[in-house]
């Protein structure tokens, strides 16, 4: 297997980030602001953001991380589930998680929880085997031990011989090994400024010497990367874009697992930084922290591809001047039928968003022996679709909660129903939307097909 199939191995200390955001009003008299009925966006932090962002990119990635056997863990993995290889190591306390409380754009505080480390004492033989087997590898180090467990560093110092690489350091943390293609550390880790490019290139190459790295580049906020190899000239990329003033969450990440990609794929290290520098600013550009989120109770099952959460989706869209369609149905083994429906309604605005039941509201409306396909694996098939935008899944026994958010413009449901038979159609014309009706494909039924495959099965 060449260098190029083997797969993106990301190393480092995995998060959970939270986002609780709402509108704010005034408290009474000397009392607190108040924050109205926010909502949690969760999202994959730290390596986890640049295992996923690189997964996006379409890497083959495999993440070597610690994550404990807690809430916060188990929805960290959800999120990253089907979209790249966990390699999970033990952890000493709790999952790190981030809480940032926002109203609009702007942040009012943040909350951390969790001070757990990687275990030093437990195997780690499974992330040194992973790090063996890469065609490259990103170390993103947030200071909590998995970078500098021994196994794990002794593989990282072999590597480094005969693979690219990328070291994002962290103050905590170890020196990169010998050898790394790449040092990415941000301005003030780099002990430098950010309004002085010149300056910053010439630590870069006073770092790049210390620490006996093919090359350092030191990201310098809006204004875009400074890099140097320990001996040579180097450079200075600005951002393409004006990204002054914008949540850069994120970005640092979004930095390496560019970089990080486009050196497995062979790139030079100079036209790495550069891609690196245009990716990061694109990020933080378009909403950094928005565009991995995945939103409410369901995030574990919401496949990250998505992009954006269905709340955020029809946010965007509105502000745009957009239309917004939004199809709502149990999905229960997705049909031609299905398809034929949400291709249709996808054709009358801007964006669909599909509301998913949840298994216990289709137990509710179908009987106990539905459904047959759970809801984590309707949500992955429906995110699937080349016309569907974003899902939500719903728990009430109707979807009026859902459409009270995303308030669509349009609301679509197939022809087994009429106006008077939806009892969310009230919903829909309260929040100024219309229901159409689509003719259904004559012949398929999600009733149908289980009735016939169960009497092949008897």
């Amino acid at each position: 297997m060449s260098r190029r199939e083997k797969p993106l191995v990301v190393i480092g200390d995995a998060l959970l980030d939270i986002d609780l955001r709402g509108a704010q009003r005034p408290g009474r008299g000397d009392q607190p602001p108040v924050l109205d009925e926010p909502a949690a966006w969760h999202r994959p932090g730290g390596a986890a953001l640049a295992a996923w962002l690189a997964a996006r990119d379409g890497h083959p990635v495999v993440l070597v991380t610690a994550v404990a056997d807690d809430t916060a863990g188990e929805r960290l993995t959800g999120l990253l589930r089907d979209s790249l290889t966990l390699v999970r190591l033990p952890m000493r306390g709790g999952t790190p998680t981030k809480s940032r409380v926002q109203t609009g754009d702007q942040t009012l505080l943040r909350v951390d929880r969790g001070e757990g480390r990687a275990d030093p004492k437990a195997p780690h033989e499974r992330g040194a085997e992973a790090v063996r087997g890469a065609g490259a590898v990103l170390v993103s180090d947030y200071g909590r031990g998995v970078a500098a467990l021994p196994g794990i560093r002794a593989a990282l110092a072999s590597a480094a011989g005969s693979v690219p690489v990328v070291w994002d350091p962290h103050p905590r943390g170890p020196a990169p090994v010998p050898g790394a293609r790449l040092a990415t550390p941000n301005a003030a880790e780099a002990r430098t400024g950010e309004d002085d490019p010149g300056q910053a290139q010439r630590r870069a190459a006073e770092l790049a010497r210390r620490w006996q790295a093919g090359a350092v580049a030191i990201t310098l906020g809006a204004q875009g990367a400074a890099w140097s190899p320990a001996r040579g000239t180097g450079g200075h990329f600005p951002a393409p874009e004006d990204v002054s003033g914008a949540d850069a969450c994120g970005a640092g990440d979004r930095f390496a697992a560019c970089a990080a990609g486009a050196l497995r794929r062979g790139a030079a290290v100079a036209e790495a930084v550069a891609e690196a520098v245009q990716a990061a600013s694109r990020f933080v550009a378009h909403g950094a922290a928005g565009s991995t989120a995945a939103a409410g109770p369901m995030a574990g099952a919401l496949p990250l591809g998505l992009g954006e959460s269905a709340d955020e989706l029809a946010e965007r869209v509105r502000r745009s001047g957009g239309r917004i369609v939004a199809a709502g149905g149990c999905f229960d083994v997705l049909h031609a039928g299905h398809v034929s429906l949400l291709r249709r309604a996808r054709s009358m605005g801007d964006c669909l968003i599909v509301c998913v039941n949840s298994d216990a509201t289709v137990r509710n409306h179908k009987g106990p022996d539905r459904p047959v396909t759970s809801v984590g694996d309707r949500v992955r098939v429906l995110s699937a679709l080349d016309c569907v935008d974003a899902v939500a899944v719903f728990e009430e026994p109707t979807p009026d909660a859902v459409i009270g958010r995303i308030r669509p413009h349009v609301w679509v449901k197939g022809g087994d129903y009429s106006v008077c038979d939806l009892p969310e159609a009230a919903t829909v014309a309260e929040c100024g939307g219309e229901v159409v009706i689509v003719p259904l494909l004559p012949g398929r039924s999600t009733t149908g097909l289980v009735a016939g495959m169960r009497a092949l099965r008897d």
